[in-house]
């Protein structure tokens, strides 16, 4: 019985047929976590640069719209 419970112990410990869904896992989180971070550094200068460049383009498509 105890070397039935080792060999099962054994093969569990061995069996890595779950980690690399739980890698890939981890990885989306950090790459979740790195991106909240980047926005939340950013924020207001990206929302500028957003700004502007909706500005620029509405500029544009007004000339356009005028010819």
């Amino acid at each position: 019985m105890e070397i039935i419970v080792k060999n099962i112990a054994k093969s569990f410990i061995a069996d890595e047929s779950g980690a690399t869904a739980i890698e890939y896992g981890m990885v989306a989180t950090m790459v979740g976590i790195a991106i909240v971070g980047i926005f939340a550094s950013f924020g207001s200068k990206l929302s500028l640069a957003f700004e502007t460049l909706g500005s620029g383009l509405n500029t544009q498509a007004a000339k356009l719209g005028a010819k």
